[in-house]
């Protein structure tokens, strides 16, 4: 709760101190997970874990899914677009060199953890640790969880502004109440936005399981990601950057990695969709004033 609370509010006055604690948290994850791989090259293989499963198609897909969310990041910076200079320049070259620099790292940190712990890694509470614990490096432990709080601090900031982004966008169209589409004069940011939001999280953090919250989470990402693969299929002229068959393998992509999650996620993410269709619809049927 008190991380969501100072997220919020840094995002509360503009765009510029929520680049700089970015900047900051990802300095410190990238530390800690250099530290990580540096032991993993240094660290002798674990020759009494047990070596990984085959395997199955379905695994893999379901593991796909469930991991989504970890690459929709840099989704949120197209969301910048009116806080960013040149915009159309600028949002995707970060686009892509984000999404290239995020796919190194996991790669790394991936291969470092599954070459040392093998498949105890599954299980490990905390498997990066237990990366520079088995190269004897004991003391960077502290450093590694450290690194892992910023980690999942910036992922919470990213989304916390991209959200509140998205919110008011929705809010100019009535999708969500309109009060939410204000501006702040002095900070230019969408300060009711982001503090409802932020209520919203405390109340998730509160009361649901994280666990389930994720399956619940690649589902919604899923579904816009879909989506946005069927809007940049229409895209004509000077606005289409990509061949059609990148928003076709996408749309297929989105939808078989959407039926391999857990069933509850799905319901509960269909209801939840349910609700904003059943809203727009009577907003829709309402006078407008």
């Amino acid at each position: 709760m008190g991380a969501v609370a100072a997220l919020a509010l840094v995002n509360c006055f503009g765009v510029t101190r929520t680049a700089l604690a970015t900047r900051l948290l990802v300095v410190v994850t990238l530390l800690g997970l250099a530290v990580v791989v540096a032991a993993g090259m240094a660290a002798a293989p674990d020759a009494a874990a047990p070596p990984l499963p085959d395997p199955t198609v379905y695994g893999v897909l379901q593991g796909a899914g469930l991991l989504f969310f970890a690459f929709a990041g840099y989704a949120r910076i197209a969301t910048m677009g009116e806080e960013v200079q040149d915009p159309a320049r600028t949002i995707p070259r970060a686009i892509v060199f984000a999404l290239a620099g995020t796919l190194l790292v996991y790669v790394f940190v991936c291969a470092a953890v599954v070459v040392t712990l093998g498949a105890d890694a599954a299980t490990h509470p905390a498997p990066l640790v237990g990366v520079v614990e088995a190269a004897g490096w004991t003391a960077a432990g502290p450093l590694v969880r450290i690194a892992a709080a910023a980690a999942s601090l910036g992922a919470l900031l990213a989304l916390l502004t991209g959200i509140g982004r998205t919110t008011l966008a929705m809010a100019r169209e009535s999708d969500v109440p309109r009060f939410l589409s204000v501006i702040d004069e002095r900070w230019q940011v969408p300060r009711r936005a982001e503090v409802t939001i932020a209520a919203i999280v405390v109340l998730i953090v509160l009361l649901a399981d994280l666990r389930g919250a994720i399956g619940f989470s690649s589902f919604g990402v899923l579904l816009y990601y879909l989506i946005a693969n069927a809007s940049a299929f229409r895209q004509r002229g000077a606005a289409r950057r990509y061949p059609r068959l990148l928003q076709i393998i996408g749309a297929v992509g989105c939808l078989v990695l959407v039926s391999t999650l857990p069933a509850v996620a799905s319901l509960v993410g269909i209801v939840v969709v349910l609700i904003g269709i059943g809203y727009r619809m009577l907003r829709l049927r309402l006078p407008q004033r």
